[in-house]
């Protein structure tokens, strides 16, 4: 190891995400460390950083001092502080010993999610961590030791009054809006459900991102212990909570790798559920081409992984596979959906997909509940929709959350700049690209641009004659439109039987 040194602080304002310094190369040899080594910086406090080198932008002498740092030290520029190298934590070991497939033990595995948590680790250590437990899945023990540690390193909502219910999609269909439904089915039959949901990652419209248009949707536990307790349910962010934190940092490591390794897919589910006390969780499977679950035989293995896991740890889990190689509902995009959504509620009106699947799954939460006997669930469920009882339980939960519990479908405003995908040919639609769906829906702004996506007229097994609208791309800029429209055109997102799918050769002009 090397010495110590005096340096001199030089303020970066920047937020990095974790404990960050820049050291000129030349100190940093004299310090014997290189870039992705750790150092100890200390005045009269004292904390450990990750180092990055710079040949020019930090002079010798001096210390470039990230904006959490400068948090952490509260120091001005002009001071001095000492700097030692540090060791690397303890868990950079732990994640070494999965590469190499060796078992790990309760304690190693919350030493790694303490870190995580702490910002401890260097982006390159998460990549090796999700990576390794990609590569060679954890065992049950270790899945659980890793879901237990990640609800442990966070909040915990304590609920006095039980059962306490929850819902969770693990995703890959555009349009899967129905939490806007299952919540309140389910809190107007005195149940309790704090729904904590995503933002969109790869998708055009995630929970919170709907939820948004109709109340504000950033809270803490406490918070979502005292609304939920007060009219039953709550849609809310799970990223404004420090409910299950890593969760949402190896998501952000997950994202650009393009990986969801199986045990941290359980682990990320049950964690966010323990952590608000479920005792009771459903979970939606969708499979089918074009989903994260290519078929029900795959399905079923990861619903017995989920019910084994939650049994592990003291809940009651039951899944449904349900269809997803088809959009739920007949849009995609964040108003365009609660647009949909609340058109149900108020009228009981609205695509059968949508309505069939919230009320199943709020169906088998009423039975999970004891709120009715078993296999009465669906038909109390669209009871609860159309007597209204539903529609003036999510006004409830609007109000609480700080929104106008007046608004109705009619309200919500989507893109104004609007354009039509008419059938090439007359037929049956017999194919729907769902990921060529998403695609189209963010290139008009989705969910950024709350009012972007896409309105499908025709769904699959409808009839099409040809130059009928089979969709419409609402977006929010005319240019964001306009790529949209030139994406669809080239690859349409639809195959209507007997059309033309490419010419060979294709025709030149000279």
């Amino acid at each position: 190891m090397g010495e110590k040194m005096q340096l001199k602080v030089q303020p970066l304002d920047i937020k990095v995400g974790k404990y960050k310094v820049v050291l000129n190369v030349i100190d940093a040899k004299e310090l014997g460390v290189n870039e992705g080594d750790r150092v100890h910086v200390r005045d009269h406090e004292s904390l450990t950083a990750i180092v990055d080198t710079t040949k020019d932008m930090i002079a010798p002498g001096m210390i470039g001092v990230y904006h959490e740092v400068q948090e952490h030290l509260q120091r001005e520029w002009t001071e001095t502080v000492e700097v030692v190298p540090a060791t690397r934590p303890k868990s950079t070991y732990v994640i070494k010993k999965m590469m190499n497939r060796e078992r790990l033990n309760q304690e190693e595995i919350f030493s790694v999610v303490k870190d995580i948590v702490d910002e401890s680790l260097s982006d390159v250590e998460l990549s090796a961590f999700i990576t390794a437990s990609y590569m060679n899945d954890l065992s049950d023990d270790e899945t659980e030791w890793l879901t237990r540690a990640m609800i442990d390193t966070g909040d915990r909502i304590e609920f006095d009054t039980h059962p306490i219910m929850d819902k969770h999609s693990i995703g890959g269909v555009p349009g899967n809006k129905i939490s806007l439904l299952v919540v309140p089915i389910v809190a107007a039959n005195g149940l309790m459900i704090p729904k904590t949901s995503s933002r969109a990652i790869t998708g055009a419209g995630g929970t919170s991102d709907l939820m948004e248009i109709l109340a504000p949707v950033e809270f803490d536990a406490s918070e979502i212990k005292e609304m939920t307790e007060k009219v039953g349910g709550v849609l809310v962010w799970g990223g404004a909570t420090n409910i299950a934190p890593a969760d949402d940092k190896l998501i952000k490591i997950e994202y650009p790798l393009s990986v969801d390794p199986h045990c941290q897919l359980l682990a990320s589910i049950l964690a966010k559920k323990g952590a608000v006390g479920a005792d009771n969780v459903v979970i939606d499977i969708p499979t089918g081409l074009g989903t994260k679950i290519e078929n029900v035989q795959e399905g079923r293995k990861l619903a017995r992984d989920l019910i084994n896991m939650g049994d592990r740890l003291g809940m009651n889990v039951e899944c449904a596979l349900t269809y997803g190689s088809s959009p739920v509902g007949r849009t995609v995009g964040p108003a365009l959906e609660v647009r949909e959504a609340l058109k149900v509620l108020e009228t009981m009106e609205g695509p059968n997909s949508l309505i069939e699947k919230s009320a199943v799954l709020a169906g088998i939460l009423l039975e999970m509940g004891g709120a009715t006997a078993k296999g009465q669930g669906h038909d109390l469920a669209i009871e609860t929709i159309r007597n209204g009882k539903a529609l003036t339980k999510l006004k409830e939960i609007i109000e609480i959350q700080g929104g106008d519990p007046n608004v109705t479908h009619s309200d919500i405003v989507v893109g104004e700049h609007t354009a039509e995908l008419r059938a090439p040919t007359n037929g049956y639609i017999i194919e729907f690209d769902n990921k060529r769906l998403v695609e189209i829906a963010r290139l008009a702004g989705a969910p950024n641009d709350k009012g972007a996506g896409v309105l499908i007229h025709k769904k699959r097994g409808e009839l099409v004659k040809k130059d009928q609208p089979i969709l419409t791309i609402y977006a929010e800029k005319d240019w964001k439109l306009g790529n949209a429209i030139s994406s669809a055109h080239r690859q349409l997102p639809i195959i209507v039987e007997g059309m033309l799918l490419e010419q060979v050769p294709a025709f030149k002009e000279f």
